[in-house]
């Protein structure tokens, strides 16, 4: 009875591996195409200077309206698919996420007017490794990371409150800190979301609505990561113009 016993629940862990993976799976694949249209787009407004120019005043260097429509436009985005989680099918929160990687490849095609081409790439290959690195491990670890994930939450919210304070004081030091802490931050919280998102995924039907709705979120989540990761990387190895 044991042995059949052990059977059982070895056929029913490996089935929840299997959904998990199928959970994932999706996960990157959305993320892999919202970065892609991020970089499309943003490559796109930098090789462009007519759109480059719709975006700020070229007599005085400062963003315009639009320009500042698509700079906010992303968080606002982020905010209605979280709180619009209930409500919104999964083809509207589809529709969105594309929107909002569209808007982030407009806002940082900026990057491009300030670090050249050459130091961007590099950055994106280093960060690209650095977060596949995590995420593998975030998938293959033991170790329950939840409690990482509430210090990390925490020293994000460090990061934003010391980042708003550098705004006036313009210290260089101050900025250092906050982008070697920022690199921290968002490499662990790559491993920390994998986890979470696998450990979401082994429970969950993928073909219902709020599955492909979570799909998307997770997406969304680990999108995030690796644009923030890039973002503070680029402080370091980014070559200015």
């Amino acid at each position: 009875m044991t042995q059949y016993n052990n059977q059982f629940q070895y056929v029913e862990k490996g089935q929840t591996l299997s959904v998990a993976k199928t959970f994932l799976s999706g996960v990157f694949m959305w993320m892999f195409l919202a970065l892609s249209i991020t970089a499309a787009t943003s490559w796109m407004f930098a090789s462009t200077p007519q759109l480059m120019m719709s975006l700020f005043n070229p007599e005085t260097g400062s963003m315009n309206l639009l320009g500042w429509v698509v700079m906010l436009a992303p968080l606002g985005m982020v905010l209605w698919m979280s709180a619009g989680f209930q409500r919104m099918s999964a083809s509207t929160m589809v529709l969105v996420f594309v929107a909002f990687s569209v808007l982030m490849g407009m806002s940082l095609s900026f990057i491009f007017l300030a670090y050249t081409g050459a130091s961007i790439a590099k950055t994106f290959v280093i960060t690209a490794a650095m977060f596949g690195f995590m995420a593998v491990l975030g998938y293959t670890t033991k170790t329950d990371l939840t409690k990482f994930g509430s210090l990390l939450m925490m020293a994000l919210v460090g990061i934003i409150i010391a980042s708003v304070v550098n705004m006036f004081m313009q210290s260089g030091t101050l900025d250092y800190i906050i982008s070697f802490g920022g690199v921290l931050i968002f490499t662990g919280l790559t491993a920390y979301d994998v986890q979470k998102l696998k450990r979401i995924g082994s429970g969950m039907d993928t073909t219902s609505s709020t599955g492909r709705k979570l799909t998307i979120m997770g997406a969304l989540t680990l999108y995030l990561d690796f644009i923030n990761l890039f973002l503070f990387l680029l402080r370091f190895f980014g070559d200015r113009k």
